[in-house]
Formats: C-alpha cells, structure tokens, sequence
C-alpha cells in the first residue's frame, strides 16, 4: 500500500498516512481559520488506524469540547484535527502534505461560514456545515 507523508515546516514532526483518504475538504468554519491563521482550511480525512507519527511528538491544543488540534510545538504548524464525534478518524492539513496538489478538494464545509469576500467559482458542493448532515447551500 503506498503512503503520503505530512510534515511540519521545522521537519521535527513527520505524519504517515497510509493510502488514499477517505475524503478531502476545504473548511470555512472559525475554528479552523484561527487554529490556521488562513481564510480556509484544507483537509483530508483518514481511519485513524492508517496514520502513524514516525517523527517527533505531536502536541495538542483541546479547540472545543470533544475536539483536539495537533501541531508542531517548535515552528506552530498545524498537522490534524480530530473529534470525538467522528473517533475513528484523523483529518490532516493538507498544506502541510509532501505533494499538496495532489490531493483534489471534493467538497467545502462549514460554507455558511466562508468569509464574504472570498469567492471559489469551483463548482464543488457546499455543505452548510458537514457533508454527514447532509444540507447542502445554493
């Protein structure tokens, strides 16, 4: 099976993810743009069983209740997301990728959240919060 690796911008920490994720997105939610300091996060979901850390120590900042963010503690990249909602999964930043480009967004979420100005003519669906609760915006 191949794999993707995730890094942070120092090289302390490195991510392996085993094969393909299960899904990608982009994020306008709050939440992420400050954990980022972006306009939108880019996000890939796997089963956490085929996501290892194979350098480092990853630390974590508790977001929310139930939800936790790793990082890299020494240059402050964002590397995961992860909640108690969806325990068996892990979501990677996908900025912080070897080979960002390859992994195509399938879909935006938190879209009511998206910041006015900013205009994506993608033509990808837009949840207006996750794609599990199904309700998506015009």
């Amino acid at each position: 099976m191949s794999h993707r690796l995730v890094r942070c911008l120092c090289r302390a920490i490195e991510i392996r993810a085993e094969g393909e994720p299960s899904w990608v997105g982009l994020c306008h939610c709050e939440s992420c743009r400050r954990a980022t300091g972006g306009v939108l996060l880019g996000a890939a979901g796997y089963p956490r069983e085929r996501v290892s850390v194979t350098r480092g120590t990853v630390s974590y900042y508790a977001s929310s209740p139930g939800v936790r963010r790793g990082f890299c503690s020494r240059c402050g990249t964002a590397l995961s997301y992860e909640n108690q909602r969806w325990a068996g999964d892990i979501h990677l930043m996908v900025g912080a990728f070897e080979a960002p480009e390859t992994l195509k967004p399938q879909f935006h979420l938190f879209a009511q959240e998206r910041l006015p100005w900013l205009h994506l003519d993608d033509g990808l669906a837009r949840y207006r919060t996750t794609p599990s609760a199904g309700e998506v915006m015009e």
